[in-house]
């Protein structure tokens, strides 16, 4: 597990609506437990007030592969028999990562939850970031590069001009 590449995420799990136990609204002890595999996972306290529309509020630090393709979010209750999985859902890495928005960028998701029967179950809210490391910055003063420094172009190549090249290691999936 030590040379698998991974990738830190904040995922705020911020609250459930219309949690249900066999058909029947859950009353208390809600938790949900977030995965990125089977190396990897987290749970939030349980919401004990706030029966089948809890809000945990809850930022989970959680490290994810790099290969990774899903996230997985399982909403439980505590019952009088242990645990029981209210609903699940499957969460795409694409959702969160990649695109047209900065990598720190803070994506506020909803998904629906399907039980075990693949019916529908509620929902969850989550708020999710890529923590991206502190040396993955690109900016020439924080990487210690002057700024006279580059290769010089000639007159006929886009006006003239600087060129720097400053190769930047990526540590998020999708990012090459």
């Amino acid at each position: 597990m030590a040379s698998t590449l991974l990738c830190t995420l904040e995922i705020t799990v911020i609250s459930g609506e219309d949690l249900r136990n066999n058909r029947r609204p859950i009353k208390k002890n809600a938790f949900v437990v977030v995965r990125t595999d089977s190396y990897n996972s987290r749970r939030t306290d349980m919401d004990t007030d706030n029966g089948s529309y809890p809000k945990w509020n809850e930022k989970l630090v959680v490290d994810m592969p790099m290969h990774a393709q899903f996230i997985t979010l399982e909403v439980q209750c505590k019952t009088s028999l242990g645990n029981k999985t209210v609903g699940t859902t499957r969460i795409p890495v694409s959702d969160f990562v990649g695109g047209y928005v900065p990598e720190s960028y803070l994506h506020f998701l909803s998904y629906r939850l399907r039980d075990q029967n693949g019916e529908r179950n509620g929902i969850v809210n989550i708020s999710v970031r890529v923590k991206v490391p502190e040396y993955a910055s690109c900016s020439r003063t924080e990487l210690g590069i002057p700024l006279g420094m580059g290769v010089a172009l000639g007159q006929r190549n886009f006006g003239g001009g600087i060129v720097t090249g400053v190769p930047v290691l990526c540590t998020c999936p999708g990012k090459y």
